[in-house]
């Protein structure tokens, strides 16, 4: 069942989720936690598909990252971090991309100082983007060392599935991101994404959906296309978070 999100966690209760340095790294920066937060994190950190629409600057991305590097920083301690794609961020704006990779990588090296002065040494998690714009030199590196985090458009998803090799890579995705979904929810892109994504699930069994949008209506139409369909033709369960100004 698709449902709105009624319970907002607070701060403490994310902070008991996170490993310890994640939370020191994000008490240091952050101060406190911004309602998309609230509300998706722990939610996202137990396997719900969840759709955030809220407006620009309200920390959205972080909301939908925060679980997903959480997860990665504790496989590195434990020595479990493999070369393997296990975040897929997917954007329609390919001039998003490289912002988005950037706002990755600061945060990303200022949690390993964390964990470096608490007595961890981290391996690096590696962040990387692929578009028409990627060399084929970059794409070929990607499938030695394919990056922990992978930035990518809807048409690079569609061509990189039928990329013989690559496509292998992707059979360890674990949670994918869908940004600007308002931009792909009502248009062919949109249609040509539902599918690669369907094909992604073929390959890599179920994984944790993540749509972030701005204001958008209806928002139960939006999460069933960011969630997909089960083989019965019931849509997927997922929780929406709607935290827009306008919509209290």
């Amino acid at each position: 069942m698709i449902r709105f999100a009624s319970r907002e966690y607070a701060d403490e209760e994310i902070y008991a989720i996170l490993d310890r340095p994640i939370g020191e790294w994000f008490r240091r920066k952050f101060g406190t936690f911004t309602p998309p937060q609230r509300y998706a994190v722990v939610e996202i950190h137990k396997g719900e598909n969840v759709l955030i629409s809220s407006p620009t600057g309200s920390g959205k991305t972080l909301s939908a990252f925060l679980a997903a590097i959480n997860e990665l920083v504790l496989l590195g301690k434990e020595g479990k971090l493999e070369d393997q794609i296990y975040v897929l961020y997917v954007s329609p704006l390919r001039a998003l991309n490289n912002d988005i990779r950037r706002n990755l990588e600061e945060p990303l090296s200022e949690i390993r100082e964390v964990y470096r002065e608490l007595g961890y040494e981290l391996p690096e998690i590696r962040v990387a983007v692929r578009t028409s714009d990627t060399s084929s030199y970059e794409k070929q590196k990607m499938v030695k060392k394919p990056p922990h985090i992978l930035i990518t458009t809807p048409e690079s998803l569609a061509i990189a599935l039928n990329a013989p090799k690559f496509s292998q890579k992707l059979k360890t995705v674990k949670y994918v991101i869908v940004d600007e979904v308002h931009a792909l929810a009502e248009n062919k892109r949109g249609t040509h994404l539902a599918l690669s994504l369907e094909r992604l699930q073929n390959l890599a069994g179920d994984f944790v959906r993540i749509g972030l949008s701005a204001t958008i209506h209806p928002l139960e139409e939006v999460a069933k296309f960011v969630f997909g369909y089960n083989d019965d033709g019931s849509p997927r369960p997922g929780i929406i978070v709607d935290v827009n100004p306008s919509s209290h």
